[in-house]
């Protein structure tokens, strides 16, 4: 059993969540019991994740995807209030972190995309939204396209939708997870022949083409399965709780 203020103050030391300017807020974003004992893990915190959560007699519930997101409605009403009343009824911490945990350079969601892939990782390149959102390194081995849809498809147990920006072997890469289709241009300024991110827009593919660079999305919920669980087994190793990863597909 540890203390929530504990768990809370060594996730933000780790994670440095005032580098990063994000959409939403990162941290405690519904307080429940002081006292933790289970830990429950899963990519966004939706109905189906806080059923699994109050069946399990979870504490408290570690995401990547929270609530209070910028720009939102702000009433409780409707999806979000049966989802905060699930959690308060059932006195349910709820923890979320956002760009911190995509940006993370040991448990965060870029660097196990690239341990899942087997991607060599050879920098970062810094945005307006803070520090190690957009990686750059190298495949295990050239592959053609066909190749390397089929080895991200085993990997990530989805079929990526691959748009060729040019018809040369693929060995330079980038990636940022989840909805990062607008830093295409970015990548294509490192100079990679792959781009891989989460999500596609229909401005995309056109940029892809012109740009000359192949763009792969590989599935938001997909690409950024691993941060979260990652960070759930480091809290584990640090202090007395038990942690259980639950994926609730997603096939976005």
């Amino acid at each position: 059993m540890s203390a929530r203020q504990e768990l809370i103050a060594a996730i933000e030391s780790e994670l440095q969540c005032g580098d990063f300017k994000d959409y939403t807020l990162n941290g405690l974003q519904v307080e429940g019991r002081d006292t933790v004992t289970r830990v429950m893990t899963g990519v966004t915190a939706n109905q189906a994740l806080l059923d699994e959560a109050v069946a399990w007699k979870a504490d408290l519930v570690l995401v990547h995807h929270g609530y209070f997101w910028k720009n939102e409605p702000v009433a409780v009403t409707g999806m979000k209030r049966r989802r905060l009343a699930t959690l308060m009824t059932h006195d349910i911490n709820l923890l979320a972190y956002h760009l911190p945990l995509d940006a993370h350079a040991t448990l965060g969601n870029n660097v196990e995309l690239a341990r899942r892939l087997d991607l060599t990782p050879s920098g970062c390149l810094d945005g307006e939204l803070g520090r190690g959102l957009l990686w750059h390194g190298n495949v295990s081995s050239p592959m053609d396209h066909a190749a390397f849809a089929a080895h991200i498809e085993r990997q990530l147990g989805r079929e990526p939708l691959v748009i060729e920006g040019h018809a040369r072997p693929i060995e330079r890469v980038a990636w940022c997870t989840g909805g990062a289709q607008d830093m295409l241009p970015l990548a294509a300024e490192a100079g990679v022949d792959a781009f891989i991110s989460g999500e596609i827009s229909e401005r995309t593919t056109h940029m892809a083409r012109e740009m000359g660079v192949t763009y792969v999305a590989a599935g938001h919920h997909a690409t950024e399965r691993d941060g979260v669980r990652a960070l759930g087994d480091w809290l584990a190793s640090r202090f007395d709780i038990t942690h259980r990863f639950v994926d609730i597909d997603n096939p976005a």
